[in-house]
């Protein structure tokens, strides 16, 4: 019904087995820890501190026993097991059964909601990370920033804030929304809808230049976009390009990588480092570039996240591509889905992803090579050296439209350098004709030999 707070970057590793390897078998005795022994969670990081396990019974006990209401103990137990992930970063959290199959939809590119891509913040509102396009969200006007405060005018609930917004296709449901600029919250009605995601666009924009809009990745992506460029090359052989990833929450990273692969001729296109082996990857890409060479250019915003940013990445650092637009949303991380035996699943962040120069661009995200400024000029973000985000417009309203702004978030390499400022969201098609005119100009990066074409 509505996309997760993962901003959809997801490596669908096969890393159950190497955990349930330290499971214990069921005649079997866990392995309890120590808690005074300062080097037991070096090394065995799979055993459990028998003194932390105490302390959480005793807080258990005190709460199902003294707490002024009765407190169910699934209810609890669900609470502490969100609590776990809670303080890692942003993107780790708990599904239950009903979550992960509605993960699943989502990946598939086919859910029931109001299409938005959400996360969930420390004070349990909910921040609109992008409408999607040609859903309830967009046609009703959600924007990207907006941030859900009450759904039928009731306060989100603590234990999922997102269910409220969960319902049958054709059932109302009224939004109370916040908005920078706006002095009061206002009301949203919208109608759930099946929302069946086409994730690629394309059109001539005028003869030999071409656009594809990317709007999320999906598990069939990368097979869309093939034949989007198939159909405009049968209209006439490209000159350019223009690539459109504004307000791409990300998605399935295999898909990013397989678009990216139908760019390149050679070279390396995303690589991923984390504390586990299997967490290590690179992916390469293989001969033949669809596009015969014609330059490209992608146009990108601080909506553009995770995947969106791993195919910008892969093309400008194999200098097959200019991005232009605003510095993207710079959330560079990897989640894995590991499925629990009980149906739930534990989505967590397991490694970096690195461009092929070997940046990493967690929390600083891509800078363009040519910026546009937005029509309306929005609040920016500025750090300044070490000292904390502070963005202050002339209400004295304050906006965090980027992952290094967000509570608990990995820190990035970059971070702590001065002059970082956040990216601007790029509304409208004026981009597109800025970003046709930059893809006209002399010298726009292209591969120096014709590849052989793939198809």
């Amino acid at each position: 019904m509505r996309m997760r707070s993962s901003l959809w970057l997801v490596l669908l590793l096969a890393a159950a087995p190497a955990f349930a390897q330290e499971t214990p078998k069921p005649d079997e005795e866990p392995v309890i820890a120590s808690s005074d022994d300062p080097d037991a969670a070096e090394t065995a990081p799979a055993k459990v501190p028998l003194e932390e396990i105490r302390r959480y019974v005793s807080v258990f006990n005190a709460v199902k026993e003294a707490y002024v209401e009765p407190v169910d103990d699934k209810k609890l137990m669900h609470s502490a097991i969100r609590g776990l992930l809670l303080d890692l970063d942003p993107h780790s959290t708990y599904f239950d059964k009903s979550d992960a199959e509605e993960f699943d939809e989502q990946a598939n590119g086919s859910y029931a909601g109001i299409g938005v891509e959400l996360m969930t913040q420390a004070d349990n509102t909910l921040k609109v990370i992008a409408p999607i396009d040609d859903t309830p969200a967009k046609r009703a006007g959600i924007k990207a920033g907006d941030v859900i405060v009450a759904v039928d005018g009731k306060p989100l609930p603590s234990d999922d804030s997102m269910s409220p917004l969960r319902g049958e296709p054709g059932s109302k449901v009224r939004l109370t929304i916040v908005r920078e600029g706006k002095d009061k919250p206002f009301d949203v009605e919208l109608v759930r809808e099946n929302i069946r995601i086409a994730s690629v666009d394309s059109r001539l924009l005028e003869p030999g230049y071409g656009y594809v809009r990317i709007k999320a990745f999906q598990a069939d992506t990368g097979a869309d976009f093939q034949k989007q460029v198939d159909a405009l090359q049968a209209k006439g052989k490209l000159r350019g390009l223009v690539l459109d990833l504004r307000s791409n929450p990300g998605g399935l990273l295999t898909a990013a990588v397989q678009v990216a692969d139908d760019l390149l001729d050679k070279g390396t296109i995303v690589s991923t480092r984390g504390r586990i082996p299997i967490s290590d990857s690179e992916f390469k890409a293989t001969p033949g570039d669809r596009l015969d060479g014609a330059p490209v250019v992608v146009l990108v915003d601080a909506g553009s996240a995770s995947a969106s940013e791993v195919l910008a990445g892969a093309l400008h650092d194999n200098k097959r591509a200019r991005i232009v637009g605003s510095r993207t949303f710079g959330k560079g991380s990897v989640q894995t889905v590991l499925p629990l035996d009980n149906g739930d699943s534990v989505k967590l962040t397991t490694a970096r992803y690195y461009t092929p120069s070997g940046k990493s661009i967690q929390a600083s995200g891509i800078v363009p090579d040519v910026a546009f400024q937005p029509e309306v000029q929005a609040p920016r973000l500025i750090k300044d050296g070490d000292k904390t985000f502070q963005v202050i417009d002339d209400k004295g309203s304050v906006i965090d439209f980027s992952e290094a702004a967000l509570p608990g978030h990995l820190r990035g390499d970059d971070e702590g350098k001065e002059g970082y400022a956040v990216g601007d969201v790029l509304d409208g098609d004026g981009y597109i004709a800025k970003a046709l005119a930059e893809l006209k100009k002399p010298g726009v990066t292209a591969q120096a030999e014709k590849p052989t074409s793939k198809r």
